[in-house]
């Protein structure tokens, strides 16, 4: 008797578990209340994410860039301030020929190379540019050895 009684109580006990397996098991098709919140601010940090940074190169930032490559002769014809694909392979193979990564255009290092790096014309000390801004300290083996000065 006692042995019929633990079978019953197991069985029991088996189905209670299955059914409460069930119950919190997430069918593929459905997500539970958490997933979803954190798939919703997922997309949330995702596009804001897309939005950073220079989507687009301005006209007449791309004029100049052709500009430079005719002059360079990396590009035929006349400037017309779109990027298209003859800008773009113009772009590839100069900086292939620098020896730069040709999968990223324009590099900031060939935007330099052709002339077209940052403008310091409005900066509050232009000369300090020059060397980088570097002034060597007294007793360097970079400074002047020249001690009549001093």
């Amino acid at each position: 008797m006692r042995s019929n009684c633990l079978a019953k109580f197991g069985i029991a006990f088996l189905i209670l578990i299955v059914t409460g397996m069930q119950a919190f098991a997430v069918t593929p098709g459905t997500q539970s209340s958490s997933s979803h919140r954190s798939s919703r601010f997922n997309h949330l940090r995702k596009s804001a994410w897309k939005r950073h940074g220079q989507q687009k190169i301005s006209t007449d930032r791309t004029r100049e860039i052709q500009e430079a490559l005719i002059r360079e002769h990396y590009l035929d014809g006349q400037p017309n301030g779109i990027w298209d694909n003859r800008t773009t392979a113009a772009m590839r193979r100069f900086q292939a020929a620098q020896g730069w990564q040709s999968k990223v255009v324009p590099d900031s290092r060939a935007l330099i190379k052709l002339g077209l790096g940052p403008s310091h014309e409005n900066d509050l000390n232009p000369d300090l540019l020059g060397d980088g801004g570097f002034t060597p300290l007294r007793g360097t083996p970079a400074a002047s050895t020249d001690f009549s000065q001093r």
